[in-house]
């Protein structure tokens, strides 16, 4: 297990923990325990002296992590899920529930499911309970809404790790000819309800039970001679379903299997058009009798005269009315050339701007630029004008000490509630990238909130808009934000929009991502608001998101050098 699997299996735990009420100090532990695992710069069995070397880390938790990396379980994790009752962890994928009010919930009022709380609150019990209320009670109401929503669907960042593990694990097999990811995972959705494989293989049997033979499993669905369905538990819980075919099928079924649904349904279509049936199986030619299976994907598109389309591109938004010159010339990774949006320890990330520096040049990037939270937000250390003019003085000192990369100086500034910027122009004009962003009253109407954005847009030493609907995948809704009229103001402007690869972002989506570029002209930055290097890993899942929104390297100004990234950035202002 990589290390963010550990650290995700040690916060499960500690969640647990705290639902059933256990020491704090303990439960603290664990969480800290977590940060040193996932900010460790060296893999953990590299470590000389084992886990105690990471800071906070005491001899109980070294022993869990120990086992963790040796087992992929953790026994105590374990105990807690048979001690606690089935439903009561699921209520954390609830917006504005943590473990210490779930505890409180379950401990005075006996609840223990979705079920039991919706019911709790309409009858009105839970705001009598310390610490909630009428408004906190409406707010469960509202979390519970989207929470079915997106009902057992995983983010893409879990998914994936599982997944390839399994495909490595696979592909060491020798009864394994081919193997790839399929479904929504292969076409890199945000969020994916379970991970599809795609097996060809000769020797179904030997195969299935490897599957089901892998430690991390906890539950065989379904085990036969064409399709494996088990429940792995990663440190999280989610279905791997494995189709087992013979390796001349295996095209037709990646295809097939890969989805998605609407996509295959225009496939299924421009097939009758020749008279053929398209299936997993191949597609028939009922007046040849004949089968027809392919080597690769774009031999199958081939034969229906259609050019090769990326999986990323497959959810029937016109790309089955495109000609092939029509057709995006997709971003690539390494068109990317840096990041321009991190925290370091001057606000609440976990590196120096040097430390961010050094990891972004083994990355091969040209530039970065660091960009710490301004002064209103306090829970987030945020800067004060003075701090950013002692910043811009250790930011061209790390550029004097390394050769090979440039550290632009910035800021991630909060637009106020009532739409002033945190920071005067004065403070402003100083600075290489400017970009601005809401972190507080998301619940402001429509009007209000589109108007602090627009604001921040209009104002000349504003480059970018960070996060722009602000909604957190599976527990915050976007704000009420019309997006129209930001990106027609953006256009206007000149201001560039940020798909920000955070996992639990992914915002802008890629659906916005289309409509803003293909209707409005657009101009993007794909960043990851890493608060430490190890984050600098989520570009993957915003490129693969860009992609998904049709973005070229064109669109995105990371790909430009830096000298032609100054004068982008200042262009329009």
């Amino acid at each position: 297990m990589n290390a963010a699997q550990i650290a995700s299996v040690l916060n499960r735990l500690a969640d647990l923990m705290e639902l059933n009420g256990d020491n704090p100090f303990k439960v603290n532990a664990y969480r800290r325990a977590a940060r040193a695992v996932e900010n460790s710069r060296v893999p953990l069995s590299s470590l000389e002296g084992g886990p105690e070397q990471l800071p906070g880390v005491g001899k109980g938790t070294a022993a869990v992590i120990r086992e963790i990396m040796e087992t992929g379980r953790s026994k105590q994790l374990e105990e807690l899920k048979e001690k606690l009752p089935e439903g009561l962890p699921e209520l954390m994928s609830i917006q504005g529930l943590g473990p210490k009010s779930i505890h409180i919930l379950y401990n005075r009022l006996g609840v223990t499911d979705v079920e039991e709380l919706e019911q709790a609150v309409k009858d009105h019990r839970v705001r009598e309970l310390p610490g909630f209320g009428e408004k906190k009670e409406k707010n469960i109401l509202d979390g519970i809404r989207q929470y079915r929503q997106q009902p057992g669907r995983s983010l893409l960042v879990h998914a994936l790790p599982v997944a390839e593990i399994l495909l490595r694990r696979l592909q060491d097999n020798a009864d394994v000819q081919r193997v790839e990811m399929a479904g929504s995972l292969r076409r890199m959705k945000e969020t994916v309800k379970d991970a599809d494989l795609v097996v060809a293989t000769e020797d179904p049997e030997s195969v299935a039970e490897q599957l089901v033979s892998m430690p991390e499993v906890i539950q065989v669905i379904n085990q036969g001679e064409t399709k494996v369905s088990v429940l792995v538990s990663f440190g999280f819980e989610i279905q791997v379903d494995v189709r087992l075919v013979a390796p001349d099928r295996f095209i037709t079924a990646l295809h097939h299997f890969t989805g998605s649904k609407e996509h295959n349904v225009r496939i299924r279509q421009r097939a009758k058009e020749f008279g053929w049936k398209v299936s997993e199986y191949g597609i028939f030619d009922p007046e040849s009798g004949r089968e027809l299976t392919f080597n690769e994907e774009e031999e199958l598109y081939r034969m229906l005269h259609l050019p090769y389309m990326v999986p990323e591109l497959r959810e029937d938004r016109g790309e089955m009315d495109r000609q092939k010159e029509n057709l995006p010339d997709l971003l690539e990774p390494e068109d990317y050339r840096g990041d321009l949006h991190m925290h370091t320890r001057w606000s609440d990330g976990t590196a120096s701007v040097k430390e961010m520096a050094e990891a972004a040049m083994k990355r091969g990037y040209e530039y970065i630029c660091i960009t710490d939270h301004s002064q209103s937000l306090k829970v987030a250390s945020g800067l004060t004008a003075d701090d950013l003019k002692r910043q811009r003085e250790e930011v061209d000192r790390v550029n004097d000490e390394l050769e090979g990369i440039t550290v632009l100086a910035g800021i991630e500034m909060d637009i106020l509630p009532d739409g002033r910027l945190d920071f005067s122009d004065e403070v402003l004009e100083e600075l290489d990238v400017v970009i601005a962003s809401i972190h507080s009253s998301f619940k402001q109407d429509r009007e209000t909130i589109t108007r602090r954005i627009l604001n921040a847009m209009e104002n000349p030493h504003v480059h970018m808009i960070a996060h722009p609907t602000g909604r957190l995948i599976n527990r915050r809704d976007p704000y009420a934000v019309d997006v129209d009229r930001i990106f027609e103001t953006a256009a206007q402007t000149g201001t560039v929009l940020e798909l920000n690869a955070n996992p639990n972002r992914l915002d802008l989506k890629d659906t916005h991502l289309k409509r803003a570029k293909e209707e409005f002209g657009v101009t993007f930055t794909i960043n990851t608001d890493a608060h430490s290097p190890e984050a600098f890993n989520f570009v993957r899942l915003g490129i693969a998101t860009a992609r998904r929104g049709w973005l070229e390297s064109s669109d995105v100004i990371n790909t430009l050098p830096l000298h032609r990234l100054k004068e982008r950035i200042g262009k329009a202002r």
